[in-house]
């Protein structure tokens, strides 16, 4: 008896969102869509009962907008958990132990849904249980435990309960999305974490975003309100350019968006025709992007959990040996090993010459080093398996063509020879467009980008947001013409 006889009882009993019967209609999609959004953007205000607010609760830092974590509220886990559930599962899959043909077999596909669904599950407990009990980075609240008589651990459980229900919400609100509105929940809750930043750094006021934002600034600049020094001085030359002035950041964020924009642009296309219908003529694009930016989610979740696990282990252990790690008063490494894999986070963490730097230059190189590494060969890796695990593969997709009745002119019309010529476009691409997206993602990081958004961060919202652009435009294009939607099914 295979794994899948044995665990079948459980994964097919997962609760899941019913598809819909039909076809949705496109202002019913932007219905659930929007109110999606709302809820979500209410339950990341919604604070966790029990938590000690006065001490710092950001377990994440700067990871916090790639996981759509809602630092302190019930939103803690953000699409964490997921996102690890699908780490794990595309390694085992790209390993091929899992034994699942999820592209031909519908029970296959079941048992895939539920064993991930049962994957974010334990993952939202692996998560979770050591942000409360192990690290103290969720401190409870004491006052509440007297209040309630059921001691700190007590709190400590409830302060748990209300993170795995977040964890569950954030998972079926996914779901929602993906059968019954546009693009994809994980997509559309990070472009909101992370515009949200982007319209503080530039709105932003001291009296409502604790720091002042680009337009603040440069208007207190202008009316001689904030001093900076000489402007040509190398002191006052730098606090307009990486400082409160923010020129680089607004540099970097104007040119990320327009990169990415343009390599989205940037393809290969393979002309099709209808083999049944003359005349009826397509193209398939095969971007220089083709994996899209997604993948890169796993690879900074990937880095997120092994600070996450740094943290615990120097909670925990009070000291960690210095070939280890060596960490600051405020949670950050200063030495070691994890210092070495922590990523640049921002121009001050590789700029050897500011007065702030306290690390020897070639312990910053090799950092920089280290971090250029695991985001090239990462965004590679992860961007291969993201094509392979999303029907996105030359095999795939010559099966989708092939069944659309579409051919390449010149060519027998046979899966194989479909096949065959993709294969001399997709795998290239994807490899290469990885690790453009992990270079370009370092580059923002070291820059820096307006409202602290990391690149990844960035990166990801553009590329999701032109998506859901192009998406959009063909719901609407589908409504109008409802034969083409007969047509591509």
């Amino acid at each position: 008896m295979s794994w899948k006889d044995t665990a079948e009882p459980l994964l097919v009993r997962m609760p899941a969102v019913r598809r819909p019967e039909g076809h949705v209609p496109f202002k019913r999609k932007l219905a659930w869509t929007g109110g999606v959004l709302v809820l979500y953007f209410f339950l990341t205000n919604v604070a966790l009962f029990g938590l000690d607010l006065t001490r710092d609760q950001a377990v994440f830092g700067r990871f916090s907008s790639i996981l759509a974590s809602g630092q302190g509220s019930i939103m803690q886990l953000g699409i964490g958990p997921i996102v690890t559930a699908s780490i794990v599962l595309q390694l085992l899959g790209g390993a091929d132990l899992l034994g699942l043909d999820t592209q031909n077999d519908p029970r296959d596909q079941i048992l895939y849904q539920g064993l991930q669904k049962l994957l974010v599950l334990v993952m939202i407990c692996l998560t979770g249980l050591p942000m409360v009990f192990a690290g103290g980075f969720l401190p409870a609240d004491e006052a509440v435990a007297q209040s309630l008589g059921i001691g700190t651990v007590g709190v400590q459980w409830l302060i748990f309960g209300q993170m795995f229900v977040g964890g569950v919400l954030i998972l079926f609100m996914d779901e929602v999305i993906s059968k019954w509105g546009v693009g994809s929940g994980i997509g559309l809750f990070i472009v909101a974490g992370v515009s949200q930043r982007l319209v503080g750094g530039i709105l932003a006021t001291p009296g409502f975003g604790g720091q002042s934002g680009i337009i603040h600034t440069w208007y207190l600049f202008v009316t001689g309100q904030q001093q900076t020094g000489p402007v040509l001085a190398p002191g006052g030359l730098q606090t307009v350019i990486t400082g409160p002035g923010q020129i680089l950041a607004l540099f970097t964020t104007v040119l990320i968006f327009s990169v990415v924009v343009y390599a989205e642009s940037v393809r290969v296309e393979i002309p099709l025709s209808n083999a049944r219908v003359k005349g009826a003529r397509g193209r398939f694009p095969v971007k220089l992007i083709y994996a899209s930016v997604l993948p890169m989610i796993l690879v900074r979740a990937l880095q997120a959990n092994i600070q996450f696990l740094g943290r615990i282990l120097n909670a925990q252990l009070g000291t960690m040996p210095n070939w280890l790690g060596q960490y600051s008063s405020n949670g950050q490494p200063t030495g070691g090993l994890f210092y070495y894999l922590a990523p640049i986070q921002s121009p001050g963490d590789w700029m050897w010459w500011l007065e702030s730097a306290t690390q020897p230059i070639w312990q910053i190189l090799i950092r920089v080093g280290v971090d250029l590494t695991f985001m090239l060969v990462g965004g590679a890796i992860f961007a291969v398996f993201w094509v392979e695990t999303t029907d996105m593969g030359p095999e795939a997709t010559a099966q989708q063509i092939h069944n659309s009745g579409m051919q390449i002119p010149g060519f027998r019309q046979n899966v194989g020879v479909i096949e065959k010529v993709l294969e001399r476009y997709i795998p290239q691409v994807t490899v290469i467009g990885g690790a453009l997206v992990g270079l370009l993602a370092v580059m923002a990081n070291m820059l820096g980008t307006i409202g602290g958004v990391s690149g990844t961060g960035l990166l990801l919202t553009v590329s999701i947001t032109y998506k859901l652009y192009e998406e959009i435009a063909e719901e609407q294009l589908m409504e109008m013409h409802p034969m083409m939607r007969q047509m591509f099914g």
